[in-house]
């Protein structure tokens, strides 16, 4: 089952994040705490068993991903602690726990994503496979994390509370504040395994692109649906924040059918690369059908 397959990958991921991030003694330890606190309260670690899988797709051995998949968790884990911050959604839960500021503070934890951020560039620096490939990683990671990737997705998050979008406006906010970092995910594993052909890597971006915006579809329901205890945070934070989502825009049963067909264009993607594709279909299925 897809779900003990997540289980496994995510012990991977957090012995492997123990061994690079360890707990430290000193001065500035708040910050560390902090950081590791939000980096190990959970999740289902969807971005980095991505990476793990294309790897090993791509006929690569898991450990020399490992390292680009934490990395890639260490970004995405930065983005949800300011994501919760007062200035941004003002969530107060996280995964059923205290958001990263509501334990630690504000300051500490704009910090501790600052250093999440930071940190996992250094951690993709000591992955044990060439440097062309590190160089490739880091490259992926930047572009995907940044400017013209999850950042300018989110401030067009931000600015979707002012104004309404179409559909066009929206669909590129999520091919940016989500989408990007899965098909940075596909990316990675690719680049691991040595395979980064052209041919691969378009069909990790369609891919990404179409799992992306499934995933983000079914969060703008489940804000408006899922059990409050079950999902760990807040729900109805979009209607709070007036934000225009596919569910503002077309109602929960259209924004199902989108999600569905773009789950399928996600799978047929994944025939592109030949090989075992199950467990990577079985995921895409599963997250098309997650109620938390």
């Amino acid at each position: 089952m897809i779900k003990n397959l997540l289980k496994e990958y995510s012990s991977l991921i957090e012995n492997r994040i123990n061994e690079l991030f360890p707990e430290v003694e000193s001065g500035y330890s708040a910050v560390s705490d902090a950081a590791r606190y939000s980096l190990l309260l959970g999740g289902k670690r969807i971005r980095p068993a991505i990476t793990l899988l294309f790897c090993e797709l791509c006929g690569g051995k898991t450990e020399d991903a490992l390292d680009f998949a934490v990395a890639l968790e260490m970004i995405h884990t930065y983005s949800l602690i300011h994501d919760d911050l007062p200035c941004m959604d003002d969530d107060d839960m996280r995964r059923g726990n205290p958001s990263c500021h509501k334990k630690f503070g504000e300051d500490i934890a704009l910090l501790a994503g600052d250093t999440l951020l930071t940190q996992a560039f250094y951690v993709a620096s000591v992955a044990s496979v060439s440097p062309e490939i590190k160089v490739k990683a880091a490259k992926v990671l930047s572009e995907s994390a940044g400017l013209h990737g999850m950042i300018g997705g989110q401030v067009l998050d931000l600015s979707f509370e002012k104004i309404r979008p179409d559909a066009e406006k929206l669909t590129d906010m999520y091919m940016r504040k989500t989408a990007a970092l899965l098909i940075c995910a596909a990316k990675l594993g690719i680049i691991a395994a040595g395979k980064d052909t052209e041919q691969n890597l378009k069909s990790a971006e369609i891919f990404g692109f179409n799992l992306g915006l499934a995933f983000q579809v079914i969060d703008d329901i489940l804000d408006c649906t899922a059990d409050e205890k079950l999902l760990g945070k807040p729900v109805g934070s979009d209607e709070k924040n007036q934000k225009t989502t596919c569910v503002t825009l077309y109602g929960i049963e259209k924004s199902r059918e989108i999600a569905a067909d773009m789950t399928d264009k996600a799978i047929s993607a994944l025939k592109n690369f030949g090989g075992d594709t199950e467990k990577l279909e079985n995921l895409t299925e599963f997250l098309l059908s997650r109620n938390y």
